[in-house]
């Protein structure tokens, strides 16, 4: 049975997974709901709150739109989720989709998960709809770092798109190695190769799609360096994100053209190894058509002069040689040239 079932507080009193109030880049309070969370947040500059939702019910979620005045349409989509990379700016809040990726070394497959973002003026709601990324890693990070968290939630957001982009240094790993493993099955003639290959075909498309669209998020935000006056700070590290970014977006880039150009040398291998085959096989009927031939022209051979004994070894006696003196030979010089004839045919024939 769901506890949330049983639970009969209000939405907003119910448990977080984590959240926490910041003053100038120190936590001064831990609350244990949304509501609370927003009754202690206070309006003073430098004052922020971050909460952080897992898989949260459609209610739930809801809940938090009223008490953060979000956009409804932005809540859809958190809430139906299976959205692209994206950004959109809804009044003062950024509301941010990221794809992050994790290579599994036991099934070498890659997994994905997905992250939206309420970024405003002195709150960030991330919500979850997988394990990864692991966004309490970037809470301790940023709490070791007071002089970056106090920057205010465009710090917690570029934070956030810093770990996605490191967290895809390890798929790009694990994909290259997969992609060196079957350069090498190709070539070895692996019988499953090719059903491997595009299963790693799916699984880079997918990454592509998760990955490509970073870039026009972080273009997005560096436009709107100016015009929001973002600090300095901050700009670097997003300027740094997104080179990080860009080089993962061309390394993808790059699996997908050499699955493509390994997929066509596969197929080419595999199209000599049929050619061998039907060569082969061709071949070996030739051989067996030949030896049929042979074979059966010495039966043919064989058969004129049993013909012709059998023709002179009927009992009749009104037969033109059967008396005459010559008659032996006749038959024999028959039989001879009956064969001769027969062998000089084939000959010329190549038959034998």
């Amino acid at each position: 049975m769901d506890p949330r079932a049983a639970d009969e507080r209000p939405l907003a009193d119910r448990p977080l997974i984590d959240t926490a109030i910041y003053r100038h880049g120190v936590r001064i309070a831990t609350p244990e709901s949304l509501g609370e969370t927003y009754r202690q947040l206070p309006g003073a500059d430098g004052t922020m709150a971050w909460i952080g939702l897992y898989r949260p019910a459609e209610e739930e979620l809801l809940a938090a739109a009223d008490e953060f005045d979000l956009h409804k349409l932005a809540v859809e989509d958190a809430i139906v989720a299976h959205q692209r990379p994206k950004i959109e700016r809804y009044g003062d809040t950024l509301f941010v989709v990221l794809r992050a990726a994790t290579y599994l070394d036991d099934v070498e497959e890659v997994s994905f998960g997905e992250l939206h973002l309420f970024v405003g003026p002195n709150f960030v709601l991330t919500v979850r709809h997988g394990q990864a990324p692991d966004l309490s890693v970037v809470r301790r990070r940023m709490e070791t770092d007071q002089d970056l968290l106090r920057r205010g939630p465009e710090a917690v957001l570029y934070a956030v798109l810093d770990h996605v982009v490191d967290g895809y240094a390890p798929v790009i790993a694990g994909l290259q190695n997969d992609i060196d493993e079957i350069e090498t099955e190709v070539f070895d003639s692996e019988p499953h190769v090719s059903r491997r290959i595009y299963e790693l075909s799916r699984e880079v498309i997918e990454f592509q799609r998760a990955t490509r669209p970073l870039l026009a998020i972080l273009r997005s935000l560096e436009a709107g360096f100016e015009k929001y006056q973002i600090d300095e700070e901050l700009q670097r590290y997003l300027r740094d994100v997104a080179d990080h970014a860009t080089t993962v977006a061309e390394r993808v880039d790059g699996f997908r053209q050499m699955l493509d150009n390994i997929l066509t040398v596969n197929a080419t291998l595999v199209t000599q190894a049929q050619n061998e085959e039907m060569k082969r096989m061709t071949e070996a009927s030739y051989a067996r058509n030949e030896e049929i031939k042979r074979i059966s022209s010495w039966a043919a051979i064989l058969f004129a002069p049993t013909l012709i004994g059998t023709v002179y070894g009927m009992n009749f006696d009104v037969i033109p040689e059967l008396h005459w003196s010559l008659g032996y030979p006749f038959a024999l010089l028959l039989m001879l040239i009956v064969c001769l004839s027969l062998y000089t045919i084939f000959k010329r024939r190549n038959w034998l």
